[in-house]
């Protein structure tokens, strides 16, 4: 398995899925604006993810893929699958009585997810029954999480993140097909995400199938594997999942804010994810099957210089993505959202919360790459304790922060929070000898930084003549936004050949085994 051509395929799909996500994301912004509706179409959309990316892809799969890979590497392939079907049943049932509790408890589920909403009776009865309707969501989309896992394990990286781009297109269609025949838009988009979670089953299950895996549901069973896989994910929810509850803690905060702020934040975190979907997730569904087998194989000295190169690839290129974030948010944003019933007010208030969001993507990014060196060697504690420390970090800058700065606070206090987790997650592993830099990682880190300050210089300078266009018609800003982000490649792609931040050997190299160290 190659790292780097791992890491390629996942992000090209990921890609893929993020600009499709970008045309799901303009016409919901069209259609909802960044009012009440879209504020509670947003909340019920977040509910089931949340609990999808804490427990599914967060830890349930961060527990899973090391014992799964590690079977896989020892006694083959049928005694991996029987360890995955009793994963799967064990998942399966349990995820069953947890929406079915769910959908019951809804009224008092909501009232602690978005306490904001009691002050209104309809925008909280209207969100009750629009999260209803997605929440059954989880359970399809955990499972999708397993298939993941199985096929990620075995190096079958391209169906897995192709995955994503079928909910865009559900929805995509929702807001097309649906939203105009049924009671509000929002109701039209919540069934899109229903109807995304079955479609989204049934294309990883025949991709398994294929693969030699197929389902076989039965009644669960504690045995030894299973036990040790329910003692690392419980553990690893707030290990692997801080981002998402600092997104979970915002939630709750925005609500308290006025009308349109979780709205501000929902829009400008979709902007923000394109680099942390394309780079964080890739690196970490790339690293974490490597890592699991080069340790369980003894071979320590791989380990530690694939964890270096997924270092260096995350900071190649999330510096740059955060540099032109924070310079081009307020026509990144306007030209991507402002039509319709997102008007400009609206815009500048989520391009603030970008710029802002921006500034903590490379800790959001190497979270990701970080966190498979505990996960691949069992440690679940001490990601726990890190997470926890932010977390409190978190909630405590968002109390801080919320009264002079409303919905930007909020994201300041994620972005921070988000460097201190991946600050101290650093320096465990360095301490333990499961992360230390090597030259190539050192050198490349200050080319890096040295081609990030001169495309950022280039994008300040490029915006000033573009002022006008950005304020006319949308193939004005199209064609503007075009220069901006095309130039600020070019000249990013210029500067780090030439100072030597990275070379086309490298890429090269993603179809020949990869880099060499130095």
């Amino acid at each position: 398995m190659v790292l780097l051509k791992s890491i390629a395929t996942v992000g090209s799909l990921t890609m893929v899925s993020r600009l499709f996500g970008f045309v799901r994301d303009i016409l919901i912004a069209a259609v909802l604006g960044a009012g009440m509706m879209a504020d509670v179409f947003f909340v019920a959309f977040k509910f089931p993810n949340l609990f999808r990316r804490l427990f599914a892809e967060g830890a349930f799969n961060m527990a899973f893929v090391p014992i799964y890979a590690g079977i896989l590497e020892e006694k083959g392939e049928a005694a991996a699958g029987e360890f995955a079907d009793q994963a799967l049943a064990m998942l399966l049932w349990t995820l069953l009585g947890f929406v079915i509790a769910v959908e019951l408890a809804m009224p008092w589920a909501m009232s602690a997810f978005a306490p904001g909403f009691r002050a209104d009776p309809e925008k909280f009865a209207l969100a009750i029954e629009l999260t209803r309707i997605t929440f059954p969501y989880l359970l399809f989309i955990s499972l999708v999480s397993l298939l993941a896992g199985v096929l990620n394990s075995l190096g079958k990286f391209a169906a897995a993140a192709a995955t994503p781009i079928l909910l865009n297109i559900c929805l995509i269609g929702a807001v097309l097909g649906l939203a105009p025949l049924t009671e509000t838009p929002g109701h039209g988009l919540a069934w899109g995400v229903f109807a995304a979670g079955i479609v989204q089953f049934i294309w990883l299950m025949s991709h398994a199938a294929r693969n030699g895996y197929a389902i076989s549901i039965s009644v669960p069973q504690l045995t030894d594997n299973v036990k040790l896989l329910l003692t690392r994910a419980l553990p690893v929810a707030l290990g692997a999942g801080v981002y998402q509850i600092n997104l979970l803690i915002d939630t709750i905060i925005a609500s308290l804010l006025p009308e349109g702020s979780i709205s501000y934040l929902f829009y400008a975190d979709r902007v923000n994810q394109l680099p942390l979907g394309v780079v964080g997730v890739a690196v970490g569904t790339a690293l974490l099957p490597l890592l699991s087998r080069q340790l369980r194989a003894g071979d320590g000295g791989a380990a530690l210089h694939s964890q270096n190169r997924a270092v260096e690839f995350s900071l190649l290129l999330t510096l740059p993505a955060a540099a032109a974030l924070m310079i081009i948010a307020e026509p990144l944003v306007v030209t991507l959202f402002q039509r319709g019933a997102f008007a400009a007010p609206e815009a500048r208030a989520t391009a603030a919360a970008l710029a802002v969001y921006a500034a903590g993507l490379p800790a959001y990014v190497l979270a990701k790459a970080l966190a498979p060196g505990f996960f691949a060697r069992g440690d679940t504690a001490t990601p726990v304790k890190i997470s926890v420390f932010a977390l409190l970090a978190n909630l405590i800058l968002n109390l801080l922060l919320m009264g002079p700065f409303l919905h930007v606070g909020i994201a300041a206090a994620t972005a921070i929070a988000s460097w201190l987790n991946v600050g101290l997650m650093a320096y465990v592993l360095h301490r333990r000898g499961h992360l230390s830099a090597d030259a190539r990682l050192k050198s490349r880190t200050l080319k890096t930084l040295l081609a990030t300050i001169g495309m950022a210089t280039a994008l300040y300078y490029m915006g000033g003549p573009l002022v006008g266009l950005f304020e006319g018609a949308e193939i004005d800003r199209a064609l503007a936004l075009a220069v901006l982000v095309g130039g600020g490649l070019v000249v990013f792609a210029g500067l780090a050949q030439l100072t030597g931040a990275a070379k086309l050997s490298d890429v090269k190299g993603l179809y020949r085994g990869g880099p060499k160290a130095p």
